[in-house]
């Protein structure tokens, strides 16, 4: 059984003798209006996205943030933002689209889903350009510019959507939206269904209109209360699902609606500090405990292949691996420990 056949089967609810083994079915591809978006993305250092936010990437943090001190935010009254919100440019040329279909091209679709990596969401890029706290009032204080302002960011991920689906044609999508903390979703499940759910039935429904068989949503902090959300979205499978939320009642609850893929909560294993010892016996106990090869993918609830600290990735995969096996884990000693290198350190 092909990696790709794994995950189907493991979300439909048919019979596997084995785990899918974190993103070992998926490939992730990166376009050039996403990066263009990003910006110029230096690991340790700041600068200015596509949208206008200054943005800061930290030693041994897992990824971006943006720095919405006074002086750096965009927008700073949310009624005005039509003056302060500009999309970046969304068509590139066939020479700035060649490495994406290079990339694309050297992948094996009959093992892999191909899935371009969007970041970040709606809701992230909502507090990128006004700040957290700015952003929590506005969806009460102003919802008419608050939806206004959706409906825009909506208009441009649609239109990179297309200029995706037209060049590289991906089987699945990968996409970035933080909704929670560890202890609770950002936004109440009415709220997050008021201003958030049309946006994404919109998003996801023209990926789906157009090719895409599975859509993975990236969201590593607490969620069940928007697992109904998720499942009206078109959401196959909730990727960073952290173990706090319950996984085996969610599996219980909505398995054959939706999957999920985590569990294995990086701020426990994904450590300077970390030993093969407490990293295997961490993720026994989280497979032990859901004991269900259907709808559930263990795997670290990061944003990527990839671990903050070198070696925690690859090592849970062999130990996912072996569990696989019914066996011990198999690790060459004098093999040199590495980080998974992720795109954004090429």
């Amino acid at each position: 059984m092909t990696p790709k056949q794994k995950v189907l089967a493991c979300i439909r609810g048919e019979k596997l003798d084995e785990y899918v083994n974190q993103f070992e079915y998926v490939k992730l591809a990166f376009d050039p209006a996403t990066l263009f978006a990003m910006g110029q993305v230096q690991k340790g250092g700041t600068w200015k996205n596509g949208w206008g936010v200054e943005m800061e990437f930290p030693e041994n943090v897992p990824g971006m943030f943006p720095n919405t001190s006074p002086e750096f935010v965009v927008v700073d009254d949310v009624t005005n933002w039509k003056e302060k919100v500009h999309m970046p440019r969304t068509e590139f040329t066939d020479e700035e689209w060649a490495p994406t279909i290079a990339q694309v091209n050297a992948i094996d679709r009959d093992q892999y889903f191909v899935a371009p990596f969007i970041a970040p969401g709606i809701f992230e890029k909502l507090h990128y350009l006004m700040g957290m706290e700015d952003c929590m009032i506005n969806f009460y204080d102003e919802p008419e510019a608050m939806h206004e302002l959706i409906d825009y960011l909506v208009e441009y991920e649609l239109k990179v959507a297309k200029e995706v689906i037209d060049h590289i044609h991906p089987d699945a999508l990968f996409h970035h939206d933080d909704w929670g903390s560890q202890r609770s979703s950002f936004l109440s499940p009415e709220m997050f269904d008021e201003f958030l759910l049309p946006a994404y039935q919109k998003i996801y429904g023209y990926w789906k209109a157009n090719g895409v068989e599975l859509i993975i949503h990236h969201s590593d902090s607490y969620g069940a209360n928007l697992v109904p959300s998720m499942i009206k979205m078109g959401i196959d499978i909730w990727q960073g699902c952290m173990y706090g939320n319950d996984i085996p009642n969610l599996i219980k609850t909505y398995g054959g609606q939706i999957s999920f893929q985590g569990g294995i909560d990086n701020g426990k294993v994904d450590r300077g500090d970390w030993t093969k010892e407490y990293v295997e016996a961490e993720t026994r106990k989280v497979i032990s405990e859901v004991n269900s090869k259907n709808y559930f993918i263990p795997a670290t609830v990061m944003g990527e292949p990839g671990s903050v600290f070198p070696g925690v990735y690859d090592f849970i995969t062999d130990v996912i691996d072996a569990i696989n096996r019914g066996g011990e884990v198999i690790v060459d000693e004098n093999q040199e420990v590495t980080k998974p290198m992720t795109h954004f350190e090429k």
